[in-house]
């Protein structure tokens, strides 16, 4: 009688385990094609290419080319951010419910691209006006850019959609921040550009030289977008859109702000985005403090060369020890690497002279080597970032039923952009603290402010803010629990209810 018992037990234990595998298997088959994955790397090549463009020149350009006082740049961009967390809410709710013939996501690679060109358009040209209408001309322009941008950015949720396979997403991350290391290349050679083309041929100005590099950036970016379009599919079971209506939008808020994890991402993302206010002072540093611009292109040259390895690194760090401890290391690293930058450097530290100039060659150097080593983090993180969001965006599906991605990373998004214009406004508070002003030759061709005040300012700004942010980062994962074992029941058990999701449709 004990022996069939067994028998009966053992049989009932290889059933249940081969149904649990036969509904793992869902997550385990191969979805993406080679020009699937070339349409998300080249959607995500575009974008980062413009993102980074504006948000290195956009503030540079509108105090030295269109005249704007740095105040008003502050607080149009504080602004910004409030009218921001209205758009951004409504915006999130209008995504997560569309429900179209391409799907919920494909459509918004392409509507709303007439609002972000004619505003990155806007931002990057000379009006003619001043005072109250230059004020309002930015300030228009940025709200316009920022609605575009607001239902452009829905591309990212692609990446929560494409592939129900969590390793081939893992590799379809790798692999667009490896290519996405190509893409930073090109708003680089900006400074290149300005410091040699006017002396090729005078006629040339800095400004038209910063106006034909947007134009270029905002149809790069949009002929990508609609490549995407055309060539990517969406393949996570959603709720119809009678079920998505039937969940309140309080009801889709109180589950973000239960989610553990999301609120972790959250509040890494926001000090992680604090790092910004190093890329805003950025051009001022190798302009004022250094002497060149095109010294900002030299460095980028050495300091991105390990980029190429630590991708492929962090891919294995993230698989041996978890995407939580290998953001948690990497934001800690970032704290000692600029803090040792900071204590080495300008003005009173042992590289810098009194001067750049006094050991030009031997002070670039060692800014590139420390600025390199305090770089080695960031695709780490960039690596981490969309793993562990998509983490919790799977928790909160395995806990709630509901993948309100849209309305998830309105919320990220809105603290992300809190971060950017605090960090833009002190930007430029700082310069007006400091009294900044830019200074011109003969041809009306930046020069630097050798003002020893200034130069201390703009390398407080480089260095501290960076490192208080990359460590508060990484710190704010400890409050992530996707980890071990209740990872591993999540996984299981979300597989289990997809599979029944798929079986009823």
């Amino acid at each position: 009688m004990s022996d069939t018992v067994n028998t009966a037990s053992l049989q009932e234990e290889n059933t249940s385990e081969a149904e649990t595998l036969d509904k793992l298997a869902y997550t385990k088959k191969r979805y993406l094609t080679p020009k699937e994955i070339a349409a998300y790397v080249l959607v995500n090549f575009g974008q980062k290419n413009l993102s980074q463009f504006i948000t290195t020149n956009k503030d540079f350009f509108l105090v030295n080319f269109m005249k704007v006082d740095p105040k008003v740049v502050g607080n149009v961009n504080f602004f910004a951010t409030i009218y921001d967390a209205v758009d951004d809410t409504i915006s999130g709710l209008i995504i997560d419910r569309t429900r179209t013939r391409w799907g919920r996501v494909r459509p918004f690679f392409i509507l709303p691209l007439p609002l972000w060109i004619l505003g990155g358009w806007m931002l990057f040209s000379t009006p003619g006006i001043t005072g109250g209408g230059l004020t309002a001309f930015v300030a228009v322009a940025t709200i316009i850019y920022g609605l575009g941008m607001s239902y452009f950015n829905a591309w990212n949720l692609m990446l929560y959609n494409i592939t129900p396979n969590v390793n081939e997403r893992n590799n379809l991350i790798t692999t667009t921040k490896f290519f996405e290391l190509f893409g930073t290349w090109l708003p680089s050679f900006l400074p290149i550009f300005v410091d040699f083309l006017p002396k090729i041929n005078p006629g040339i100005s800095s400004q038209s030289i910063y106006m034909g590099f947007a134009r270029f950036m905002l149809i790069f970016a949009a002929c990508f977008a609609v490549f995407g379009f055309f060539n990517m599919r969406e393949r996570i079971p959603l709720q119809s859109r009678e079920e998505m209506n039937k969940t309140s939008v309080w009801g889709s808020m109180k589950n973000i702000i239960t989610n553990r994890p999301l609120l972790a991402i959250i509040l890494s993302d926001f000090f992680n985005n604090f790092k910004a206010v190093g890329g805003s002072t950025e051009q001022y540093f190798w302009l004022n403090n250094t002497g060149k611009l095109s010294h900002q292109t030299v460095c980028g040259l050495f300091t991105g060369l390990p980029n190429y390895v630590m991708v492929p690194f962090a891919a294995k760090l993230v698989k041996k020890f978890g995407a939580r401890s290998t953001a948690i290391f990497a934001g800690l690293f970032g704290l000692g690497a600029y803090g040792l930058l900071f204590v080495l450097g300008f003005p009173n530290g042992a590289i810098f002279s009194s001067t750049f100039e006094e050991k030009r060659i031997f002070n670039l150097a060692a800014v590139i080597v420390l600025l390199t080593v305090a770089g080695l983090p960031n695709k780490i993180i960039q690596v981490c970032n969309p793993i562990l969001t998509a983490e919790a965006l799977d928790y909160m599906e395995w806990k709630n039923g509901l993948r309100n991605e849209a309305l998830v990373t309105t919320v990220q998004g809105y603290f992300q952009k809190l971060a950017g214009s605090l960090t833009g406004w002190l930007s430029n508070m700082v310069l007006a603290w400091m009294h900044y002003e830019p200074m011109y030759d003969s041809s009306n061709h930046l020069i630097p402010n050798t003002d020893s005040n200034i130069q201390r300012g703009i390398w407080i700004v480089f260095c501290i803010l960076p490192a208080l942010a990359r460590g508060l980062y990484g710190l704010s994962f400890i409050l992530y629990p996707i980890h071990g074992e209740l990872q591993q029941r999540m996984i299981v058990e979300l597989a289990d209810k997809r599979a029944a999701v798929l079986e009823e449709m």
